[in-house]
């Protein structure tokens, strides 16, 4: 057997195996299984980009692309892609290797939706355990007047690249999608939250729906008929067996409070909702005890939804066109002026400022 070798990435430990070896244990908190990201080497090559090189670059050991299994941190994952779509000039790169997805690519996560009964018993089985294998992210499912919404959201900000990692996840998921439902699945529209791009072609190939850019968050409509879909490959037993094997996973690296409480802000935001009290009737504890529990962790719930409110900010800032009101009325604030003093606050730069410095840095980077 080949022995597991640690390598420090960001200050945190991932473990690299070989093919034939796999890790076991889910991700540490800001890390992401590399799952289809496996692909990026193949994808530069036909770029004729040198892989290993741009890895270096994002701050990652080429033998991490060794396994599906290996643990990345988010953020050397969002450099990375970055790096990607700079040097092969191109914008959708992150689309490109997310739409190389399969079930099998989602690894544990696949199989469990593979062997669920239905489309919406594979899609709630994602959401309960896709922080099995990336602890950067939550996904979400809203059904209301005939539509399903599933809603891909970061609430560990990744730095540049995020959008890269965006359009990835919501490539990745319309692929599996059609894997579990069938080729013609289609959706109503696809909520982008990048810039319109030059070229929309291979957006709108992709999902054969209409896609809107400049939106709030990350999503994918569909008719609610959808959900009821039988899985042909389901099978209870199995389902079972993975269900407990994936709960065991998550047990070696368990979600302390304030993770926890991230995922569910970033979740609550999206139905503009994130009060303390809302957030702590989900966490099933009182107000009191929960900013009790906070302030023993040395930190209070305005600061840590601060965190998550200026990571949004700061995405939709840099790589949409969204009017100040609008990002302002998305982290549920209740005028723009707040929400600009609060950006201030958290960054020492006013939203506008913010934006304006980000595009000349983009411009100069192309």
């Amino acid at each position: 057997m080949t022995t597991l070798t640690p390598l420090e990435l960001d200050n945190a430990s991932a473990v690299v195996a070989t093919n034939e070896t796999p890790v076991r244990r889910a991700a540490p908190p800001g890390f992401i299984q590399l799952g289809i990201a496996q692909a990026i080497p193949t994808l530069l090559h036909h770029y004729g980009l040198a892989a290993d090189q741009l890895m270096e670059e994002a701050g990652l050991d080429p033998r991490l692309f060794l396994h599906p299994d290996n643990l990345i941190p988010v953020g050397a994952l969002g450099r990375l892609l970055l790096l990607c779509a700079e040097r092969a000039h191109c914008p959708h790169f992150g689309l490109l290797v997310g739409q190389l997805s399969t079930l099998a690519s989602l690894r544990a996560v696949g199989a469990l939706m593979q062997s669920s009964s239905t489309f919406g018993a594979a899609i709630r089985g994602m959401n309960t355990h896709l922080r099995v294998q990336n602890r950067g992210a939550v996904t979400q499912l809203d059904v209301q007047e005939g539509f399903a919404t599933f809603f891909y959201a970061p609430y560990d900000p990744s730095g540049a690249g995020a959008i890269h990692i965006i359009d990835g996840a919501l490539a990745t998921a319309i692929c599996v999608f059609r894997e579990l439902c069938g080729s013609h699945f289609a959706p109503t529209e696809v909520l982008i939250p990048r810039r319109r791009p030059i070229d929309t072609t291979p957006y709108r190939t992709l999902f054969r729906a209409p896609v809107r850019f400049n939106q709030e968050s990350a999503a994918i409509v569909f008719p609610d008929c959808w959900l009821t879909k039988s899985i042909p490959s389901a099978d209870p037993a199995v389902h079972n067996a993975l269900e407990l094997e994936i709960v065991a996973c998550e047990q070696t690296s368990p979600s302390g409070l304030q993770e926890e409480l991230r995922r569910l802000l970033r979740a609550e935001l999206v139905k503009a909702r994130s009060s303390a009290s809302e957030v702590a009737q989900l966490l099933s504890i009182h107000r009191r005890t929960l900013n009790r529990y906070l302030k023993a962790e040395g930190t209070a719930f305005r600061t840590v939804a601060d965190e998550v409110r200026f990571g949004i900010a700061r995405q939709l800032l840099e790589d949409t066109d969204l009017p100040l009101v609008e990002i302002a009325a998305a982290l549920d604030f209740s005028e723009p002026a707040a929400f600009t003093r609060a950006f201030h606050r958290w960054s020492g730069s006013t939203p506008s400022a913010w934006r304006a410095n980000t595009k000349v840095v983009q411009q100069l980077a192309r």
